[in-house]
């Protein structure tokens, strides 16, 4: 399975020791240049520095068309953009991308795509997490990750929590 991410998913799950569920779920995954550059070319370490620099399953390629990145730059950010349409030239099965606007520019290009939320609903029903709640309770304490009250309601809803 081809799996393509951006870097919220890597950053916030990292955050919180949880980076292996990636692992455990897709095997490996790809991220572009310029989200390795996101989490690498900082002056400080941020969640995920370390891991992108030394786990072997989490992959760098180049996007080679970099006149559609430049095209989507208009409405997103360089990694998003980059993420999308490496997603598009590796005719991956899954894109891991968490912001509005680039879940809009990679749905409206036809691509399947989830975020953190679709990952942690997957390790439950995987059995990799007991539950959603704990886990999504430390990306918002810990990550600084943003979720509707309604989503977060509607989410452990739909997971029996």
């Amino acid at each position: 399975m081809i799996v393509v991410s951006n870097t919220s998913p890597i950053t916030s799950l990292a955050a919180i020791n949880q980076l292996h569920l990636l692992q455990q779920l897709y095997g490996s995954i790809i991220i572009p240049e310029a989200v390795y550059r996101e989490l690498t070319d900082v002056d400080t370490p941020v969640p995920g520095t370390t891991e992108v620099q030394s786990f072997d399953w989490i992959q760098m390629r180049q996007v080679e068309n970099y006149s559609l990145v430049t095209l989507l730059q208009r409405d997103i950010q360089k990694g998003e953009a980059e993420a999308i349409i490496l997603a598009m030239e590796l005719n991956a099965q899954l894109l891991l991308i968490d912001a509005l606007q680039a879940r809009i520019e990679a749905d409206r290009l036809g691509l399947k795509f989830t975020g953190l939320l679709g990952v942690l609903r997957e390790a439950k029903n995987q059995g990799l997490i007991p539950a959603v709640k704990p886990v999504l309770d430390e990306l918002i304490v810990i990550a600084e990750f943003r979720v509707g009250r309604a989503l977060y309601n509607q989410v452990l809803q739909d997971m029996g929590e």
